[in-house]
């Protein structure tokens, strides 16, 4: 790409006979690790080397034809990719096709989501039932199982929803995470059980982003050696060829983020240099990126290495030019047998799942208490009675801030769930999310279940999702100042989209923050997470409602659900009234008047504003009024008891209806008819002189209500 060269002088050829060209970086330590799977990567048997290139421009046409039925979507990348891709699916890749939950499968994520075509050819190719010919024909369309960035929850065997460019190389940093960690906890010197890799294929985009240099960092530091990642290095975006904005040496990065890197300098045709890269991969101790310089739109006469191929379909008249420059012969759709035969990996993947299945057996019946855990972990089955180690609270226990409740709950669910592994990022003592009885994950001590994310707030919500999503048993919590949620948003959205139940645990929920000033202030984000589809959204008060949320928290991520927990810097009391089991609605009764019975006046509070609206309730009741203090923790609960309930509790015929909360009060007036709250930025000063100056008191509450009767 240093030199310009007329589009009319690239020939392309389908049997192309070029001589290997690889550039192989001398690692400054290398070695073979025992124990890991490291088999040399190679043509199948019997399988011609026309075949394989029949193969590959099979994987190419598929993507082009159903771009152009759709007439959307992005041709470019699968063209490029496709001899790595077919490398990988057919050759390096442990995978079963008929069973794309065996949980020692090598794991794929398309980072670069939008060339979702280049998976999706080659799941139909490699037999995944999941993918058939009519769903290529049916790409990007209503209800089809081909949608136009990969997503889980649609399309079994795509392991993570990825589309935000950099978020599926994190998932894949989290993917590698529980691969290191399951191995260190449960293989034995006679008995290898976790034994897998993770590979991606990520593109100048990926790279482009900050969060994969959050993840690769730590990728890094975790000395997660199983983790391969291909580096689509096609110098072409949107805006067009990479140079006007992104000339750095990205492998010399990764050399100082500790990668072992490689360059396979012709990717288009140099199957061989492929292949040995990965075999030095894996005898690598390091996660490894090989750099693919690669032609986008690879084989089309006119478009190939422009940014018109990047996300457009070819048309008609490049795509008939493309079959005549590659010398394909075959119709839209049109899938050789040759290849149909050569491609599918269903008895090689059955085959080393049996052989797996053995192993598993045999590692029950020697180690059946470690078999158990892991069983725990990867089947999601949580430990009867684990919900018992949660306490309970009364009045006369001492209060305390609710991240300090949150401490309370993480130590007791981290001795009695097995999967249960998260950590903060850099501020652990604050976020108070050290489980204790256990130490902290590192490249040397990777049986450990607290992680240490440092600074990297969204890279640490990506990567909390990848292990979220790598097994079913695998409860991942993160956490960081609810301020800083801005930082983790676009992993948080992707995880209420695709099922991640990550536990997001956020501390410094309010502007009770006090002295750090409005930088530090949450105001808008409950509101903003509430809007959020998929996600739980918890404000808890005290002890009680901190353990409630948590439990609640837990049965989601066993359910596909995340949680977002805002927990307070001050110090809450343990309130009369509140439960454990009330948090499960969403909203209940703590004080006054019981549901269904007729009230003058509702007073509802969230978190550390709760204590107020119980204090104007007994103002108000000390007046003779009928009051009703009502708990609200999480909206999205209390949404889905059904109208007779919420009806039972904030009857829409009471005219006195009063929120507080020290928050944005947007959202309220679905509930309240007056909200007591903070519209604006907050200030720097002693909490309770915040509260004062902006008039969050149970004076202002009892003022509003009054207003209202």
């Amino acid at each position: 790409h240093s030199t310009q060269i007329p589009m009319s002088a690239i020939q392309f050829s389908s049997r192309a006979a070029v001589a290997p060209k690889i550039s192989l970086k001398k690692s400054s330590k290398v070695s073979v690790r025992t124990g890991v799977r490291a088999q040399a990567v190679a043509a199948p048997a019997g399988v011609s080397a026309d075949a394989i290139q029949d193969s590959i421009n099979s994987i190419r046409f598929l993507a082009i034809d159903a771009i152009n039925k759709s007439n959307s979507g992005h041709p470019g990348l699968p063209m490029g990719c496709a001899p790595m891709a077919y490398v990988l699916y057919r050759e390096a890749m442990n995978h079963n096709p008929k069973d794309f939950t065996w949980p020692n499968r090598d794991r794929f994520v398309l980072s670069a989501g939008h060339g979702c075509m280049l998976q999706y050819s080659l799941m139909h190719l490699t037999g995944y039932p999941s993918v058939t010919h009519d769903d290529l024909k049916n790409f990007r369309q209503w209800d089809s199982m081909t949608p136009g960035h990969p997503e889980n929850f649609v399309t079994d065997g795509i392991e993570v929803t990825t589309g935000p460019l950099g978020m599926g190389f994190c998932n894949a940093v989290g993917l590698a995470l529980c691969e290191k960690h399951l191995a260190a906890r449960f293989n034995k010197p006679d008995a290898t059980l976790v034994d897998h890799y993770t590979y991606s294929i990520m593109g100048d985009g990926c790279n482009m982003e900050g969060m994969s240099g959050e993840a690769a960092s730590l990728a890094g530091h975790w000395g997660l050696g199983k983790l391969i990642v291909f580096y689509d290095d096609n110098k072409i975006s949107i805006d067009g060829h990479t140079d006007i904005s992104f000339t750095e040496d990205v492998s010399a990065r990764y050399d100082a983020y500790g990668w072992h890197t490689q360059h396979v300098v012709d990717g288009n045709t140099d199957i061989d240099a492929i292949r040995k890269a990965i075999e030095a991969a894996k005898k690598d101790p390091r996660p490894s990126l090989i750099k693919v310089s690669t032609l986008i739109g690879y084989g089309s006469p006119n478009k190939a290495d422009t940014h018109d191929v990047h996300g457009a379909p070819l048309g008609k008249d490049e795509t008939e030019a493309t079959r005549k420059n590659l010398n394909w012969k075959y119709g839209e759709f049109e899938i050789p047998e040759a290849v149909q035969k050569a491609m599918d990996c269903s008895a090689k993947g059955a085959e080393l799942q049996a052989e797996w299945k053995k192993v598993e057996s045999a590692y029950a019946s020697k180690y059946p208490e470690d078999y158990a855990e892991y069983q725990s972990i990867t089947t999601g089955k949580l430990p009867a009675g684990w919900a018992d180690s949660l306490p309970s609270f009364t009045p006369e226990d001492k209060g305390v801030a609710t991240r300090i409740h949150s401490q309370t709950a993480l130590n007791a669910l981290g001795g009695a769930i097995p999967g249960f592994v998260g950590g903060s990022a850099d501020l652990a003592p604050s976020n108070m999310t050290l489980m204790k009885q256990f130490g902290d994950f590192q490249k040397d001590t990777p049986a450990e279940r607290n992680i240490r994310y440092g600074v990297r707030e969204h890279g640490m919500a990506a990567i909390a999702n990848g292990i979220a999503l790598y097994a079913p048993g695998f409860i991942s919590y993160c956490a960081t100042f609810f301020i800083f949620s801005d930082y983790c948003r676009s992993a948080m959205r992707v995880a209420a989209l695709s099922g991640a139940g990550t536990i997001y645990v956020m501390t410094h929920d309010s502007i009770g923050v006090g002295e750090d000033g409005p930088t530090h202030q949450p105001i808008e984000h409950l509101a903003s997470y509430r809007a959020m589809p998929g996600m739980l959204m918890m404000r808890p008060a005290d002890g009680n409602e901190t353990m409630g949320a948590y439990k609640i928290a837990v049965e989601g991520a066993a359910n596909k659900r995340p949680t977002t927990l805002a927990l307070s810097r001050q110090v809450v009391p343990n309130l009369a009234g509140t439960t454990k089991e009330g948090v499960a609605k969403g909203a209940y009764v703590v004080q006054g008047e019981a549901a269904g019975k007729p009230v003058d006046c509702v007073l509802m509070g969230t978190g550390t504003e709760l204590e107020l609206a119980c204090i104007a309730g007994e103002k108000l009741a000390a007046e003779g009024k009928k009051v009703r203090v009502v708990s609200m923790p999480c909206w999205e609960l209390f949404e889905e008891q059904g109208d007779a309930y919420r009806e039972s509790l904030i009857p829409s015929d009471c005219k006195c209806r009063v929120s507080i909360e020290a928050a944005s009060t947007f959202g309220w007036a679905k509930y309240a008819v007056k909200s007591i709250g903070r519209d604006g930025f907050g200030a720097s000063a002693p909490a309770p002189t915040i509260y004062k100056e902006f008039g969050i008191t149970a004076d202002a509450m009892v003022a509003a209500a009054k207003s209202l009767m």
